[in-house]
């Protein structure tokens, strides 16, 4: 007498543990604007404080604007110094940025008055904007009585260059790639190759009229002709094959709607309900 073992199946104690990853990237979005002051010496005097204006720019998504103050903007200083800012122009909280003021030389020879917060970045880290107007600069920029005498001022102007640096944060995790995948065609090209004629190796009956067909298409799109034509009992020799209980105009107006993949399906499944019949007609 036999017996029937049944097997216990036990959870498994082993777990895999998928990783994942992602990356924090911190990064500058980097803009500039050069600011040109035409008649200087007609700013000076108009008072501690004062300031002009360029226009405004955008870098990083807000707006920027460079401050010049011909007669300083510290009370302290009594007018001895020009002061220099960039200030943020658009509505904004805790903008965190790099900032480079540049006072050119208009000799030729290069030797721009340069500060710069990008090379110590370091050090301090970027620097924080907390709201609209908030800015960036020197009182002290540079002294009037030399700028007066040096070569950044040429026929009453300065040329001011200025950098920005926006401090932008974001997380990336793994890239997902998407292919848009076209919409399949392929019941139209049988379509095509069945009215082309081409390659036909069967043909159906039907009501004393006969229709080419491929068989290998035949095989793909009903489990019936696959049997048939390449099952176990297959004959090599099947060319024909007669279609019982159904007329032959509509037999055509199936093949005809038979370019798409649903009037093909619906071929074969008329052809199945109203029965079929092989007739083994062997080539002599």
């Amino acid at each position: 007498m036999g017996r029937v073992l049944r097997d216990t199946l036990k959870p498994s104690t082993s777990s895999v543990s998928a990783t994942t990853t992602s990356t924090s990237v911190t990064e500058t979005v980097n803009g500039s604007h050069q600011f040109k002051i035409t008649g200087y010496s007609l700013s000076k005097g108009s008072g501690i404080g004062k300031y002009i204006a360029s226009d405004t720019f955008m870098v990083g998504g807000y707006l920027w604007a460079i401050y010049f103050y011909p007669d300083g903007k510290s009370p302290e200083d009594n007018a001895a110094y020009i002061s220099l800012f960039i200030a943020l122009a658009s509505e904004g909280t805790d903008v965190r940025a790099l900032f480079e003021l540049t006072l050119l030389d208009q000799s030729g020879k290069e030797r721009h008055k340069v500060h710069s917060h990008f090379g110590r970045t370091l050090e301090s880290g970027p620097y924080t904007l907390k709201y609209r107007g908030s800015m960036w600069g020197y009182k002290r920029f540079f002294k009037r009585t030399l700028l007066e005498q040096s070569d950044y001022l040429k026929d009453d102007c300065l040329s001011v260059h200025c950098s920005v640096g926006v401090v932008m944060s974001h997380t990336e995790g793994p890239k997902i790639f998407s292919i848009a995948v076209p919409p399949s065609n392929i019941g139209h090209h049988l379509g095509q190759l069945l009215e082309s004629g081409k390659q036909t190796d069967v043909s159906f009956e039907v009501d004393g009229e006969f229709f080419p067909a491929h068989k290998l298409v035949l095989a793909a799109r009903s489990p019936v002709f696959r049997a048939q034509l390449f099952g176990p009992m297959k004959d090599h020799n099947t060319k024909q094959i007669e279609v019982e209980d159904m007329e032959a105009p509509v037999f055509k107006v199936q093949c005809n709607t038979s370019s798409s993949c649903v009037g093909l399906k619906l071929m074969l499944l008329l052809i199945a309900f109203t029965g079929l019949r092989f007739m083994m007609a062997t080539s002599h």
